[in-house]
């Protein structure tokens, strides 16, 4: 789906605990560089060919991987994309989860060795292999929140923690569009605050949204749900009264 010229969500699809999931990466670029933000899952290497393809580019053309956090249906096809290019693709991840996208940690929510009997046989067999066998890449730079990267006119980088310790999102300068990663879903057209259930502090996930009311977005873009077009302002202040009504 074009956003806006030289920004395309690409949606990938898998199935998962019986049902079938969308995952939206973002693909930014201009004629010298072409970057994509997030990877889908390790299984969707060949989904993610046939969407460069429609838009005439391919594996080879990127230059750079920009990730939002740890969870493996975002860091999956990180190392296939790298497997099937003969360049240098530069990855990005905040330093705080980039010892878990390298492997040298678990993954802090599908660590198998952490679940019991009863939560391992809960997994569908068709992807119980990723939790004992997660994927991982090399984290080439680290990302701090408030970084500009110089690309396509300019990413900002938006430390967002919550969902996990290193999540950050990104701002596109250019078309003022939010890469919200997990910081926001889009569940019935309406932006909300991430899945509670897949959330490490909710509270800090909550506190972290208040930094997009710092940007003039126009359009926003959610791993989980999609494209939304708008400010998200009311969106946030509403979940944030939300929060406090169940804290109260």
């Amino acid at each position: 789906m074009r956003i806006s010229e030289g920004v395309e969500m690409i949606q990938l699809t898998a199935r998962a605990f019986n049902q079938d999931i969308t995952l939206n990466p973002t693909l930014v670029w201009n004629n010298e560089e072409v970057i994509l933000i997030d990877t889908g899952m390790p299984d969707q290497i060949d989904q993610l060919k046939e969407a460069l393809n429609k838009l005439n580019m391919s594996i080879e053309q990127l230059k750079v991987i920009l990730l939002t956090h740890q969870d493996l249906d975002h860091i999956g096809c990180a190392a296939d994309i790298r497997n099937n290019s003969d360049k240098n693709i530069i990855v990005y991840a905040h330093e705080f989860d980039k010892p878990y996208i390298e492997g040298k940690l678990p993954l802090i929510k599908t660590n198998a060795s952490q679940m019991s009997k009863e939560e391992l046989s809960a997994i569908p067999d068709e992807i119980k292999y990723l939790y004992k066998t997660p994927p991982k890449v090399d984290v080439d730079i680290v990302l701090k929140g408030s970084q500009l990267l110089p690309y396509c006119r300019g990413i900002e980088v938006i430390f967002t923690p919550g969902h996990t310790p290193g999540h950050v999102s990104f701002y596109l300068r250019k078309s003022k569009t939010l890469v919200a990663g997990d910081a926001l879903v889009l569940a019935n057209g309406q932006l909300m605050e991430p899945v509670k259930q897949t959330t490490l502090n909710m509270d800090q996930a909550v506190q972290s949204l208040e930094k997009f009311l710092n940007y003039e977005i126009e359009h926003v873009i959610c791993y989980h749900g999609g494209y939304f077009q708008g400010c998200p302002k009311e969106a946030i202040l509403r979940i944030k009264e939300h929060v406090a009504e169940r804290q109260s």
